[in-house]
């Protein structure tokens, strides 16, 4: 598989990393010192996309991606008032599109658990829930991707919680989302039910990006031959 990588930071060279040693081939390498060769010829010289830039880049350079018909995994966050649109734009020009807000397999199964856990005491309203996120001080978004998908699959199977908050709200309706900047630290998850009498918790912690660079990668294979916009869902059947 010849790959583009759209943003060689600290991800893009786990997944090169990872990439190379499965085989395939990067045939781009784009970042803020090469921007030049950002253009439709180059990008079609490749099989796949993987891209992970920063919240203002990222809408365009989904776009330009779909222009140039080359499928695209994303896994840049912070964007997602704008997903309509980009949905929208990939659909229109019968594109190929998967993002994820995490790509690690352990995440992902994260998600479910949370899911499951949320709808099992979505009756219980003496159980205040809450998330707190933990990453590196370079992530440039708060609250994390992950952290908001993790909210939306509370609120999603909640009673209780109908809109989420960053920091802490006295609104019994709001789901609070504690983020911290702390290094190093790839990233860690918890969502906490407490109540006067115990406490339930869940928690993900990444110990390296070798995660995310693998279920990236994973994602990419899968679009091979694919229209259409996706999910991690739809990568890992299981779910």
């Amino acid at each position: 598989m010849k790959i583009a990588l759209i943003g060689y930071g600290k991800m893009g060279k786990a997944i090169e990393e990872i990439a190379l040693e499965q085989g395939h081939d990067i045939v781009l390498k784009i970042d803020v010192h090469n921007a030049t060769d950002f253009t439709i010829p180059n990008l079609q010289q490749a099989d796949v996309a993987i891209e992970f830039t920063s919240p203002h880049s990222a809408v365009q350079n989904i776009k330009t991606c779909i222009e140039a018909g080359l499928p695209i995994v994303s896994g840049s966050t912070g964007w997602m008032d704008q997903w309509e649109e980009v949905m929208q734009y990939c659909k229109e020009k019968q594109g190929t599109l998967l993002y994820a807000s995490n790509f690690s397999i352990g995440v992902n199964i994260f998600f479910e658990i949370n899911r499951q856990l949320a709808l099992l005491m979505s009756n219980r309203p003496e159980y205040n829930i809450g998330i707190e996120e933990i990453h590196h001080t370079a992530k440039k978004d708060a609250p994390s991707g992950t952290a908001i998908t993790i909210a939306e699959g509370i609120i999603s199977n909640s009673q209780s919680k109908q809109e989420w908050v960053l920091g802490d709200s006295d609104k019994k309706n709001a789901l609070s989302i504690i983020s911290k900047r702390i290094d190093p630290a790839p990233g860690t998850h918890i969502v906490t039910y407490d109540s006067p009498i115990d406490s339930i918790e869940i928690k993900h912690t990444a110990h390296s990006r070798k995660g995310f660079a693998s279920g990236a990668l994973l994602a990419a294979t899968f679009l091979k031959g694919k229209q259409g916009v996706y999910s991690m869902k739809d990568v890992l059947k299981v779910l």
